[in-house]
């Protein structure tokens, strides 16, 4: 067997786990946001969601993408930003429609009782 018989099997390999690596990098921020998301949405209750943390990493992806501009870095680390920001952005549009509808309840409730 020669030498550079596994080749043909050590190239694809490589770059299926630099693909995997660069996907993790990209969708690893959003996935602990799913089910908060979903729980948001089930319960119609974002008391235990705090908007701070979207305006912290809102601030942080942005910054980093201005810091593309200036010197760049692995694309994978800028699609991170832009996918966060989106899911931020997401996050926060379902935050105050859930707190706007509960406000609108309470506001409708006492109103009645009245």
């Amino acid at each position: 067997m020669e030498p550079g018989g596994l080749e043909w099997l050590l190239v694809p390999m490589q770059q299926l786990v630099s693909w995997g690596a660069a996907g993790a990098m990209v969708f690893g921020g959003v996935v602990p946001y799913i089910p908060q998301y979903r729980d948001i949405r089930r319960t119609q209750n974002a008391d235990g969601f705090s908007s701070y943390v979207c305006l912290v990493l809102l601030v942080a992806n942005i910054l980093r993408i201005l810091f593309w501009f200036g010197r760049r870095f692995e694309s994978p680390l800028l699609w991170q930003s832009i996918i966060m920001i989106i899911t931020m952005l997401l996050m926060l549009k379902l935050c105050t429609e859930v707190r706007v509808s509960n406000e609108l309840n309470v506001k409708r409730r006492s109103f009645a009782g009245q």
